[in-house]
């Protein structure tokens, strides 16, 4: 009678044992709509750029870079466009979307500007240091090793932009406005380096095509496929003096407008067509020398919006 009561009791709790493993296991199994899964998958090719854009820039081909996040940009915006879209949200979809624009926005900017002063380092750097220190002595070898430590203040951009995405997600203010610069934003700036830089001179381009100016051109053109700015977008004291502002900026307390739409109705939009149209006609015009414009532009406008507001509010109040 005792052997089979246990030989019962064992049976029941091997059963009660398979059937909560059974329903574990249908979790897994549970079928999701895929509509929840888009803008997830959208995320990703953010990411997925980011890291391809890495990856070039550690083998030198910065404008490869430059355009993996001109691409993870578009990534960026029909992720959360598909998600209002198709009315699905959820903690993870937050969560991603910081983590793909820290290693995009974050990582590959700081990446752009270490490559960007580790060849000053390698290429001006040292030659210039290495003559000083065999005529002067062994104090100007000194300084050039200490310089291969300046491309290193480009990962400020990364420890910045981590702090500013951690403050958004976190930060109630910032449901229909950013305050810092965003991420992406300071990311297009930095990413319009390259590009301007593989732009050739125009005078460059005149002198090499034999018109009846090109002596004229010849006199004032630069190298061959050198850019007019890279004396300026060069220099290692701009590259540090930009990294520092730039990281500033993002965790500022400065109040700045975003490009959310509740309707498309021009008196609650306003600022943002006005900034739409300027924008587009700065890059029609001037193409990637237009970025850093634009983007000096948005912070402009943005102050002024913020002034005038706080005037409104006094007078009204």
């Amino acid at each position: 009678m005792h052997r089979a009561g246990f030989k019962s009791g064992r049976v029941k709790a091997i059963l009660g044992e398979r059937i909560r493993a059974g329903a574990v296991f249908s979790l897994f199994l549970r079928p999701v709509p895929v509509k929840q899964h888009i803008p997830n998958a959208i995320t990703c090719g953010n990411l997925l750029s980011g890291c391809i854009g890495i990856v070039a820039a550690f083998q030198g081909n910065l404008v490869l870079s430059a355009y993996m996040v001109g691409i993870a940009l578009v990534f960026d915006f029909f992720d959360g466009f598909a998600a209002r879209l198709l009315h699905v949200s959820g903690e993870m979809g937050k969560q991603l979307d910081s983590l793909a624009d820290l290693v995009t926005f974050g990582v590959l900017p700081g990446v752009i500007i270490y490559q960007l002063l580790n060849r000053w380092v390698m290429q001006d750097a040292v030659s210039h240091f290495d003559l000083l220190g065999a005529i002067q002595g062994k104090d100007q070898a000194q300084t050039a090793k200490g310089l291969f430590l300046l491309p290193y203040v480009g990962f400020l951009i990364p420890v910045f932009s981590a702090l500013r995405l951690a403050k958004f997600n976190i930060d109630t203010r910032q449901a229909q406005s950013f305050i810092g610069v965003p991420t992406p934003a300071n990311a297009m700036l930095i990413c319009s380096i390259p590009l301007i830089l593989d732009l050739r001179s125009p005078l460059s381009n005149l002198a090499e095509n034999g018109s009846p100016l090109t002596a004229l051109a010849a006199t004032f053109a630069t190298t061959p496929g050198e850019s007019p700015w890279a004396p300026y977008l060069l220099n290692p004291w701009f590259l540090c003096a930009l990294t520092v502002i730039m990281s500033f900026l993002m965790v500022a307390e400065l109040p700045l407008f975003a490009l959310k739409f509740k309707n498309f109705g021009w008196t609650d939009n306003k600022l943002r067509f006005s900034f739409i149209a300027l924008a587009l006609v700065i890059l029609l015009l001037l193409r990637f020398v237009g970025i850093p414009i634009v983007i000096l532009l948005y912070v402009l406008l943005s102050i002024v919006n913020n002034i005038l507001n706080k005037y409104q509010h006094e007078v009204q109040g």
